[in-house]
């Protein structure tokens, strides 16, 4: 509901909720999260929505953005003139165990989770292939880490609004202040070293690696192109979509050092578009763990294959980088909450867009990407936007 207000207070002219003529909720979990199923009509009931129809999207991390191609084929096919896409996950009421299990039922159950694997765990084979193939170290994607939490502590919303050069004086700080032993880290790349600082999770995974179980909704608000300016003089239009699937286990695909899903959902989108990678100014991509950052980079033809880590290294997807990537801190340090993930990667992008995004805003964004993975990658889904 927070979220669901916030969205109709960025409306300039104004809107009357009651225009909206159907709602699309993404969400992973409710029903183990919180023990609650069914929960769209709910949303639609808290929001004063009823007796709108209101569908729950189900795909593992990318149900929000899916929600989000689903309102966008709603619109466009005419059906709808106005309709509110959302995402929504409360994952803090199960202790860490369950909320691995939970989040782990979108993994393959017979191939992976009945073995043992977990999310940390199916990345971490994606990260050592990653390395084997390409060279890839820790050291870069420590890089991503720090970019990410730079950003994240720019953006009031973040779960993590610490950099981790501040993570690292705060635990010097309380170490004095115990009377413990004064850690000697000198610069983040030593701190994220520090295996008592940065503990392994599943090798090369480490803590600051992974994102964390984060609460959060987010909402906006899609409209149809001819009816946009009734409510601002200056409209965000979604210009590119796409959406693919892939294997469920990661042993049923070719080669897991790229999302052949992302790819694919990324061509679509660019088709659509009109576009290239050159053109896209800036992007929010599913960092769910560091290596899905840098996979996402060559997936979306920023980089060529094995030049992600690389260009995280070089600073060149930082904020004042030839390609900002993850803005907001992405899912490592805003979080990600999985349900609505998604979706707050549009919100990210539109207040970019309008200069809404303080201290962490790149000057004259024009054309946006999100890119949203569903567990690990058997679903994608890409979005381009424009501000013209």
């Amino acid at each position: 509901m927070e979220a669901f207000q916030a969205a109709l207070e960025t409306v300039k002219k104004g809107i009357d909720p009651r225009e909206i003529e159907a709602i699309y909720v993404g969400n992973l979990s409710s029903d183990c999260f919180e023990g609650q199923a069914h929960i769209a009509p709910i949303m639609a009931e808290w929001a004063g929505l009823n007796p709108r129809p209101a569908t729950r999207t189900e795909d593992a991390c990318a149900s929000s953005g899916v929600a989000l191609r689903e309102g966008i084929i709603a619109v466009a096919s005419g059906l709808y003139d106005i309709v509110l896409v959302s995402g929504v996950e409360s994952m803090n009421k199960l202790t860490t165990a369950r909320v691995t299990d939970t989040l782990a039922a979108a993994a393959d159950a017979i191939y992976e989770v009945s073995v043992g694997a977990t999310f940390p765990s199916l990345y971490a084979q994606i990260a050592t292939a990653h390395m084997g193939k390409y060279g890839t170290t820790e050291e870069q994607l420590m890089k991503v880490t720090i970019k990410n939490h730079d950003n994240g502590a720019l953006n009031p919303k973040a779960h993590f609004n610490s950099s981790i050069r501040d993570i690292m004086n705060s635990r010097i700080a309380r170490a004095k202040e115990r009377g413990q032993p004064i850690p000697s880290w000198t610069n983040e790349m030593e701190f994220l070293k520090d295996p008592s600082a940065n503990p392994i999770v599943a090798w090369p995974m480490k803590l600051y690696d992974c994102s964390p179980i984060t609460d959060g909704a987010a909402c906006a608000i899609l409209v149809a192109e001819e009816i946009a300016r009734n409510f601002t003089d200056e409209p965000i239009h979604v210009i590119g979509t796409g959406q693919a699937s892939d294997a469920q286990a990661l042993h049923g695909r070719k080669d897991i050092t790229s999302l052949t899903a992302s790819r694919l959902a990324t061509e679509q989108a660019y088709e659509m578009a009109g576009v290239t990678p050159k053109d896209i100014q800036l992007a929010e991509v599913h960092d769910c763990f560091t290596i899905a950052e840098v996979v996402a980079t060559e997936d979306l033809g920023f980089f060529k294959p094995g030049e992600g880590p690389k260009a995280a290294e070089e600073g060149r997807t930082a904020r004042d980088g030839e390609k900002p990537i993850n803005t907001s801190g992405g899912l490592k340090s805003k979080g990600h909450p999985v349900g609505a993930t998604g979706v707050g990667q549009l919100v990210e992008v539109w207040e970019q867009m309008n200069g809404h995004a303080g201290q962490r805003q790149v000057a004259g964004v024009n054309l946006a990407l999100t890119h949203n993975v569903g567990a690990s990658g058997s679903t994608v889904v890409v979005h381009i936007f424009e501000r013209r």
